[in-house]
């Protein structure tokens, strides 16, 4: 049957994900337009396609346990030099998305895995690309702010031409297809900070 690359993650919901993709281009990223602007839970990850069908019995449990969370993005960081990545930073939820990633990556899961670097929940925003692109990605996206109720994740596939194409969403609570996440936060509904 063959193997295929599968990654999990929360999508950044419109119009954050298109202007995060936008400029993540405009960067110079030509990667930008096959990646989903989003927080990773599990990085590309090669499965036997067979297994396909135990991955998402496993992320449909681990999305039943799983509460809705604020997540909210404020500034840039990077991970230079140890790795080629600019980064919008996840200032609230970032608890919660390491809790989702251990979650999904558990020894007993279908997708245990190790990681190469320790998990940090982030927002990428140029990567791979030159000095001077990169250190333009951090001072002009620096005062960038978003905020949004994360109500599920999702399960990608990379395709050959190396874009990444959603195959199924995950809501928590149960539910096996994730509500409209583009709707903007009623911070009178937000928990007190």
């Amino acid at each position: 049957m063959g193997t295929v690359t599968i990654g999990v993650s929360i999508a950044v919901p419109e119009p954050h994900g298109s202007l995060l993709q936008q400029r993540r281009a405009g960067f110079g990223d030509a990667a930008a337009h096959g990646i989903p602007t989003h927080v990773t839970l599990l990085p590309p990850t090669e499965v036997d396609t067979a297994e396909l069908a135990a991955v998402e019995a496993h992320l449909t449990e681990v999305a039943a346990a799983g509460r809705p969370f604020v997540m909210r993005l404020s500034g840039t960081d990077t991970f230079r030099p140890l790795s080629p990545v600019v980064y919008v930073r996840v200032v609230e939820g970032a608890e919660a998305c390491t809790r989702l990633q251990e979650r999904v990556r558990e020894g007993s899961g279908p997708v245990a895995r190790a990681l190469q670097f320790p998990y940090h929940p982030h927002v990428t925003v140029a990567h791979g690309i030159d000095e001077a692109a990169m250190d333009r990605a951090l001072h002009e996206l620096a005062g960038y702010r978003a905020e949004w109720w994360c109500t599920g994740f999702a399960l990608h596939e990379q395709g050959p031409d190396g874009v990444w194409r959603k195959l199924r969403e995950f809501a928590f609570g149960g539910s096996t297809v994730v509500p409209p996440q583009a709707a903007p936060v009623d911070s009178g509904t937000l928990p007190a900070r």
